[in-house]
C-alpha cells in the first residue's frame, strides 16, 4: 500500500558568485552583483540568452519537436536537455546533417544527432536539502489531531524532496543549458516541473515561512530580484525558453510575505529599485485604454510557437490559413500561458462573443483581466508601504497616485454592478465577459477596493457565490463553471485559485464573508487531507465534484510534489489546525486509520536508517 524510496542526502554548500550582468565568456561566471542603478536591465532583451538560439526558436528546434514518428512524448523533454557542444558548434553541425540528407533527415537520423549533441534533462540540477530546514517547524505546534499533524510533518518533509541546486557549470557555462542561472537553491514545484516558476513560488515561499524557512525563502526572492536586474523582469519559469513572457506579478507580495514573517524592513527597502522596475515593466508593456482608464492585459512579447508544447502549438497552428494567422495564434498561447492559466474558457472568444469554443478561439490579448489589473493596484500599494518605511514621502505620493488609477479603472471597468463581482472585459465587442472565473473575487484578496463599501460589496459578492452555487461542490471551488477539457476549467480546483478566494471573503470582514471563508478553507484542508491519505501523493490540481479527487485534462497528466498546493495547506494548518479534525470530515476514520499506519511506518524508518521516506 506504500511506496518507500529511500534517496541520498546531497549535503552541499552554496556559493554566491558575484559580477555583473550576463557573462558571455565560457570561463567566466555569471554576474550576480547589482549593487549600482546600471545593474538593473533598462530596456526588456528579447533574446536575452546565447543558448535562446538552440532552445527557444529555429530550425534545429522545429525538426526535432516536429519529426514523425515524435521522439519525445513530452515536448518539454527535448528544452529541458542539456548541450554538449556549444550553440555555434551544434547549429554548424546540424546544418551539414540536414545538407547531407538533402533537408529530410530521418527519425534515426536525428535521434543519433540529439543523443551525441545533447544530455539527458535534469542533468543540470542537484537534489539539496534546505540547510534551514527543521524537523518540528513552529506550525505544527498549533495541530492537535494527531493525523493531521502527521500530514504537516510529511509535507514538511517534502521541501527536502522538491529542493534543487544549480551545479557550478550551469554558471560557468550558461550557454549550454536551457535553465536560467540563479545564485541561491531552489524549491521546485515537482513533476514535469523541475525548475522554478514564477507564480508558483509566491504560495511556495509563504509555505517555507510558515516552516521556519526563513533563509531558503529569502534566497528564492532574492533570485528573482537578480532576474530582474539582469534582464529587465522575471519569465514564466526558470527556463530560458519563457523569455518572451512573464506570470502573474507577485514579486512584490513575496517581498511583503517575508518582511511580515521576520520584520526585516531593511530587505523591502532595499528591494525598492527591482520592485518598481518590475512594476513599471508591466505597465508599459501590457497597457491597454478601456473606457478613459489605463489598464493591462497579458500579452507575450516573442515569436513562435512556445518550445516547451512546440508540437502541440504547431499542430492546432494548422487549423489556420496564413503564418500571419498561425503568429497570432501562438500569441494567444503564450499570453494565456503568461496569465498561469494555460488553458481555460476564459481566454476563448468565438465569432458570436461568447467564451465557448477551443483554443483556436483564444483572445487573450483582448480579454482586460482583473487579476493582473487587481495585482498591480496590490503592487504599487505596497511599493508605497515600503518607500513609506524608508521616509521616502515623494515616492509614497507617487505610488499611492498610480494605485488610486488602477483602482478606479478597476471599479469603473471591471466592477459590475449586475453580477454583483468583478468580471473580465472583452475589448473586442466592448462588453464585460459575465461567466465565473475564480479570479473574479481576486480583488477582495489584494484589498483593491474601497473599504467604505464593504458591507455592500459583500452582499452583492455572497450573492454572486449563491446565485452561481458556488459553496455546491465537494472538492472545492472549481476554477471555472464550463466543462471544455482545458485543465483551467472545470471540474479542476487548484490550490491558487482556493486561497485567493478564501483570503479574500476573509478580507471583507463580514460575520457571513468570514464563516464562509473558514468553511472553504476546512474543507479544502480535509479534501486534501483524503486525497493524501489515498495515495500518499499532493497534487498540482484537484477535482470539485469530487472529495478527495486530483484533477485532469489539459496537456499532461496531474502532476505530484506540489510546490503550491503544500504551500497552502501549511499555512492553512497554522491558521485553522486548532479547530480541524479529521474524523468529522468526509474523509472519516478510514483515512484516520491510513494515516496512523503511515505515521507509524515513518517513525519505523527513520530510527532504522538516515536517509530520506518519499510516499
Amino acid at each position: 500500500m506504500t511506496k518507500l524510496v529511500t534517496i541520498q542526502l546531497l549535503l552541499a554548500s552554496w556559493s554566491c558568485l558575484a559580477v555583473l550582468a550576463q557573462a558571455k565568456s565560457i570561463d567566466s561566471p555569471i554576474d550576480f552583483t547589482t549593487d549600482n542603478d546600471n545593474a538593473i536591465a533598462k530596456d526588456v532583451d528579447t533574446d536575452p540568452f546565447d543558448s535562446c538560439q538552440i532552445y527557444c526558436t529555429g530550425d534545429l528546434l522545429h525538426t526535432i519537436q516536429t519529426a514523425v514518428p515524435k521522439i519525445f512524448d513530452d515536448s518539454k523533454t527535448f528544452v529541458d536537455m542539456k548541450l554538449n557542444f556549444p550553440p555555434a558548434k551544434t547549429l554548424t553541425d546540424f546544418e551539414a546533417l540536414m545538407d547531407a540528407k538533402n533537408r529530410t533527415p530521418s527519425r534515426d537520423d536525428l535521434i543519433e544527432f540529439v543523443n551525441k549533441y545533447f544530455s539527458p534533462k535534469g542533468t543540470e540540477l542537484e537534489l539539496w536539502t534546505p540547510t534551514d530546514w527543521k524537523e518540528n517547524p513552529s506550525f505544527l505546534d498549533l495541530i492537535p489531531d494527531p493525523d493531521l499533524k502527521q500530514w504537516g510533518m510529511e509535507l514538511n518533509n517534502i521541501w527536502k524532496d522538491l529542493g534543487r541546486k544549480m551545479k557550478d557549470d550551469v554558471l560557468k557555462n550558461p550557454e549550454y543549458y536551457s535553465i536560467i542561472p540563479v545564485p541561491n537553491p531552489v524549491i521546485i514545484p515537482g513533476g514535469r516541473f523541475i525548475e522554478f516558476y514564477y507564480w508558483d513560488s509566491y504560495w511556495i515561499i509563504r509555505g517555507l515561512l510558515y516552516s521556519d524557512m526563513h533563509d531558503t525563502a529569502r534566497g528564492m526572492i532574492e533570485n528573482f530580484m537578480s532576474i530582474v536586474k539582469r534582464i529587465g523582469f522575471i519569465p514564466n519559469g526558470g527556463r530560458v525558453y519563457y523569455h518572451g513572457r512573464s506570470q502573474p506579478p507577485l514579486l512584490t507580495g513575496m517581498v511583503k510575505s517575508y518582511v511580515d514573517f521576520t520584520n526585516d524592513d531593511l530587505f523591502a527597502i532595499n528591494a525598492l529599485e527591482v520592485l518598481e522596475h518590475e512594476y513599471e515593466y508591466f505597465v508599459n508593456n501590457h497597457a491597454v485604454q478601456v473606457k478613459g482608464h489605463n489598464l493591462t492585459v497579458y500579452r507575450d512579447s516573442s515569436t513562435g510557437p512556445r518550445p516547451e508544447s512546440y508540437r502541440e502549438d504547431v499542430e492546432t497552428g494548422e487549423k489556420f490559413a496564413t503564418e500571419d494567422a498561425r503568429e497570432d495564434h501562438y500569441s494567444e498561447l503564450k499570453s494565456a500561458a503568461e496569465s498561469g492559466m494555460d488553458f481555460s474558457s476564459r481566454w476563448f472568444i468565438n465569432e458570436n462573443g461568447t467564451n465557448e469554443g477551443n483554443l483556436t478561439h483564444l483572445k487573450t490579448r483582448s480579454i482586460v483581466p482583473v487579476d493582473l489589473n487587481a495585482f498591480l493596484y496590490w503592487n504599487a500599494k505596497l511599493i508605497a508601504e515600503f518607500h513609506a518605511k524608508a521616509g521616502n514621502v515623494e515616492k509614497v505620493t507617487e505610488y499611492e497616485n498610480k494605485a488610486q488609477k488602477l483602482l478606479l479603472g478597476i471599479q469603473e471597468v471591471l466592477w459590475n454592478e449586475e453580477a454583483g463581482c468583478w468580471l473580465d472585459y472583452d475589448m473586442i465587442n466592448q462588453k464585460p465577459r459575465n461567466y465565473f472565473v475564480a479570479t473574479n473575487l481576486s480583488p477582495l484578496w489584494v484589498k483593491a477596493f474601497n473599504i467604505s463599501d464593504t458591507e455592500k460589496i459583500s452582499k452583492s459578492v455572497l450573492n454572486y457565490i449563491a446565485v452561481n452555487k458556488l459553496d455546491s461542490f465537494a472538492g472545492g471551488v472549481p476554477n471555472t463553471l464550463s466543462n471544455t477539457g482545458e485543465q483551467w476549467d472545470f471540474p479542476n480546483v487548484w490550490a491558487p485559485m482556493q486561497y485567493i478566494v478564501v483570503e479574500g471573503l476573509n478580507n471583507l470582514n463580514t460575520p457571513e464573508a468570514k464563516n464562509l471563508s473558514k468553511s472553504w478553507a476546512m474543507r479544502w484542508v480535509k479534501s486534501n487531507f483524503k486525497a493524501y491519505s489515498d495515495d500518499f501523493h499532493m497534487y498540482e490540481k484537484y477535482n470539485a465534484e469530487k472529495f478527495g479527487g486530483h484533477g485532469s485534462g489539459g496537456e499532461y497528466g496531474v502532476q505530484t510534489g506540489f510546490g503550491w498546493s503544500n504551500g497552502v495547506i501549511i499555512e492553512w494548518l497554522a491558521k485553522h489546525g486548532r479547530e480541524l479534525d479529521n474524523g468529522g470530515g468526509r474523509g472519516g476514520a478510514a483515512a484516520s486509520r491510513v494515516m496512523s499506519l503511515v505515521g507509524v511506518a515513518a517513525v519505523t524508518i527513520v530510527a532504522l536508517i538516515a536517509g530520506r521516506v518519499l510516499w
